[in-house]
């Protein structure tokens, strides 16, 4: 659950005017300027779009996520998100940026535009703006030989496939790697992730100082797109509860949270003044945990 750690510190940036999600992406990375586009018969042409910072917050930029885990996002790939970056604008986009919806590698995309204009790492800025002020002290990128001896073995659960495995974790997580990925790549724990859910309740730390305002959870949870027979709309790599009918749950209207591909979910609730959070290491992913949570914690408010 990576990516609405990015979007937080997207909205860090917009609120101190460092950055305009209007802006083409090419006014921070060049390698975008002249961005090519796929036909429907995958033949290549020249965009007549860009793509902006807000196509990526929303995953409408065209890029999606490629098969391969080693094609773009890989720590074994790159070592830094210059490198990456200028890879990923040399590669065409699925449609025409800001004209449909693609879940992909935006996130990672935006990490290092927040590495131009603050001039640090991804995951200096994270520390300084996020990380720290909650006192989320096992949040990182990466790994220490301590830390690995607390990363619980992933579960693999997949048809004749069960077991524990630490050889599918996907990324290195070495300490010397600096390609912080926005979409990916984060490790944590129950208690320091709580913190930043309980953040996202009200936008302020424990100690009451503020992360980001309202105004910018609203503007994170407004509603840029909407997929077919889904009770959720689609915020700034957020689900946003639309439908609560459809989704059947009892959950209140409006709650947004998020996903992770290791079967990690948490969700937000305003209106309630709470939040949920289930976290474990386990493949294959399924929605249908975070929803059977969302029924038995509204099911039991609710009676």
């Amino acid at each position: 659950m990576s990516k609405p750690i990015t979007i937080v510190a997207m909205m860090i940036l917009k609120e101190r005017g460092m950055i305009d999600f209007k802006d083409n992406v090419s006014k921070y990375l060049l390698e975008f300027k002249n961005l090519k586009c796929k036909n429907p018969d995958g033949s290549i042409y020249q965009c007549k779009n860009s793509i902006s910072i807000f196509d990526l917050l929303t995953h409408r930029s065209g890029y999606g996520y490629y098969g391969n885990p080693q094609f773009f996002t890989s720590t074994l790939k790159y070592d830094n998100l210059a490198d990456f970056s200028k890879d990923v604008g040399s590669h065409p986009v699925e449609f025409e940026p800001g004209s449909d919806y693609l879940y992909g590698i935006n996130m990672a995309i935006l990490g290092r535009i927040v590495e131009v204009v603050t001039k640090k790492t991804f995951y200096e800025f994270l520390k300084e703006e996020i990380f720290n002020p909650l006192k989320m002290k096992d949040t990182k990128f990466y790994l220490t030989s301590k830390d690995r001896l607390r990363f619980q073995p992933l579960y693999i659960n997949n048809g004749s496939l069960k077991g524990y495995t630490n050889d599918l974790d996907e990324l290195s997580y070495d300490t010397n790697n600096k390609a912080y990925f926005g979409g990916e790549g984060l490790t944590s724990t129950l208690n320091d992730y709580s913190k930043f859910c309980q953040m996202l309740v009200q936008g302020v730390n424990y100690e009451g100082k503020q992360i980001i305002s309202q105004k910018s959870i609203d503007e994170m949870t407004g509603s840029y797109s909407k997929l077919d027979d889904d009770p959720f709309d689609y915020g700034y790599s957020l689900f946003v509860l639309s439908d609560p009918e459809l989704d059947g749950t009892n959950s209140s209207k409006g709650i947004f949270g998020w996903s992770g591909y290791h079967n990690t979910h948490f969700w937000i609730d305003q209106e309630k003044n709470l939040f949920g959070l289930f976290m474990t290491r386990a493949r294959e992913f399924s929605f249908g945990i975070q929803k059977e949570f969302r029924r038995a914690v509204y099911t039991s408010i609710n009676n």
